[in-house]
């Protein structure tokens, strides 16, 4: 006569089975930190700056925005796009918009930006906006970007960029601004 099989009697070779599918579940995972530290960061936008493009005051209620970090490695960044950086006196990333390229000079006239001379359009998502010649931009006056960006908040009333702080050397930016992934209401792409 057999003995009864226990519905708690466990077959030979699971816990093998169980084990190798844990390692190559941590694999899967170690795999994905990596690519993730690598390629993307997530940061939330604490100043009005940028508003209404990305908008927050603090932690609690900013935009959570992703930016990726692998495109630039392979191009330079492009006008009007958003860009993040490390602002070093503070320590903080920032986002701002680029408005010049290095080796371009720039001026802001009746609230166009004229790039070497010639008036810049904006993408139509960014025509709303009013751009303010403060800083070195007042009267009309024209600013080398040298071999750095010229970076403007979309909220220039109240940004410090480029206009105060100088064309933003090349070797700060960290990465592209990308997507909005909160809140759900204003999730969306960053860039025109």
């Amino acid at each position: 006569m057999s003995d009864p099989v226990s519905p708690w009697r466990v077959r030979p070779g699971f816990f093998r089975v169980l084990l190798r599918n844990l390692e190559h579940g941590f694999a899967v995972f170690g795999l994905l930190v990596l690519v993730y530290h690598g390629s993307f960061r997530i940061g939330t936008i604490t100043s009005g700056s940028m508003g209404p493009t990305l908008r927050g005051t603090s932690v609690k209620n900013g935009d959570v925005v992703v930016t990726e970090k692998i495109s630039y490695r392979f191009r330079r960044p492009r006008r009007w796009e958003v860009i993040e950086f490390l602002d070093e006196e503070i320590g903080v990333r920032v986002m701002k918009r680029v408005v010049g390229l290095p080796g371009e000079s720039v001026a802001l006239r009746n609230g166009t930006f004229v790039v070497d001379g010639t008036p810049v359009p904006r993408p139509a998502s960014l025509e709303p906006l009013t751009y303010y010649a403060y800083g070195n931009l007042q009267n009309g006056a024209t600013v080398a970007c040298g071999d750095g960006y010229f970076v403007v908040g979309d909220d220039s009333r109240d940004s410090q960029d480029s206009r105060f702080e100088g064309p933003l050397p090349s070797n700060r930016v960290l990465g592209r601004s990308w997507l909005v992934v909160w809140p759900p209401g204003h999730r969306r792409f960053v860039n025109p």
